[in-house]
């Protein structure tokens, strides 16, 4: 069951926001409840919902595979890694996944709700956009996290 927040239509975009798919990026940003979070847009509701998580024990690879390899979606991973002095780290990166093979209709409906979905977010330290599975590889995330 999801709702869309009180207002959370935007004028620009017209979707709205699931309270179930703010609550459990919350889960993954605050208490690592879920190592990712992958979100859909569902157009009977115009809203984002959660379409899966992934439990602290999976891994990158299972979170790159839950990414459907011919439709759009939203996305954040929670990466965690150990810097060069030896210090434990967490970096929370958002993912706009819009395959080059999707449907040119869903391609431009998750561009234009995006702005207004990620900034439901609070606390994402990246974003990263991707049209095909080389933009999503471990190595991309490390880059960036390091």
């Amino acid at each position: 069951m999801s709702f869309r927040i009180r207002g959370g239509a935007n004028a620009s975009s017209g979707m709205g926001v699931a309270d179930q798919s703010k609550a459990t990026y919350m889960e993954l940003q605050r208490k690592k409840v879920h190592r990712y979070v992958i979100f859909k847009i569902d157009e009977k509701k115009n809203e984002v919902v959660v379409e899966k998580t992934g439990g602290p024990a999976e891994s990158y690879n299972d979170f790159t595979e839950a990414l459907p390899e011919n439709d759009c979606r939203y996305a954040v991973y929670d990466y965690d890694f150990v810097t060069s002095d030896n210090c434990q780290k967490s970096k929370i990166f958002f993912f706009a996944w819009s395959p080059s093979v999707s449907r040119i209709r869903s391609k431009m409906l998750y561009a234009t709700a995006k702005e207004r979905f990620r900034r439901e977010l609070e606390g994402i330290h990246y974003e990263i956009q991707a049209t095909d599975p080389t933009e999503v590889e471990l190595e991309v995330l490390k880059e960036r996290a390091y």
